[in-house]
């Protein structure tokens, strides 16, 4: 059994010992604080079939904290827009915020259990960075997580990935990624 009060995530272990003096040595930081670091990943699910029937939010919010291990939270329409049928205040998704060791958990599932389970995976975008060093990705299938159980799986929903780093730039950004092994393409 582990005892959680020792127990540090593989990644976070990693970072602190190998990836950081890596990158103050590639980048030149002459300060550690200046090296990049993962400051938070949020996960979002936009439930289009909501408008129909608003279960569908509570049971895209349960598979969410199933995957993220934390409580997602049920985000609403800000305002109504006639043409999506869509009221103020009409539950539409769900989200969740992992920080610290959640954090470096999930992104461990991610790159070596979930990613590799999506069918015709050939990478991700090396692209897809924001110019302030975050990257956005999406799954097309929430079942790639093991966490899911397929049978139980009435609908099979799509989730947007966002991880937040601390980096100044893309490159530093995608450098502290790939150090992670995060499986770009270009």
């Amino acid at each position: 059994m582990l005892d959680a009060q020792n127990y540090t995530p593989r990644l976070k272990t990693l970072y602190r010992d190998k990836l950081r003096a890596s990158l103050k040595e590639e980048f030149g930081y002459k300060n550690d604080m200046q090296i990049p670091r993962l400051d938070k990943i949020v996960l979002n699910m936009g439930i289009g079939e909501a408008v129909k029937d608003t279960k569908k939010v509570k049971q895209g919010a349960e598979e969410l904290s199933l995957i993220a291990g934390q409580k997602a939270v049920i985000t609403h329409a800000k305002n109504s827009i006639a043409g999506f049928r869509v009221r103020e205040d009409m539950p539409l998704g769900c989200k969740v915020t992992l920080r610290g060791d959640r954090m470096y958990e999930f992104l461990d599932r991610l790159i070596n259990i979930a990613l590799p389970r999506v069918r015709d995976f050939r990478g991700v975008k090396g692209t897809s960075f924001d110019g302030r060093g975050n990257y956005a990705m999406g799954l097309k299938e929430h079942i790639v997580f093991p966490e899911i159980n397929f049978d139980k799986v009435d609908e099979v929903l799509g989730m947007d990935i966002i991880i937040c780093t601390t980096a100044k730039t893309d490159a530093e950004a995608k450098a502290l990624l790939k150090l992670f092994n995060m499986p770009f393409t270009s």
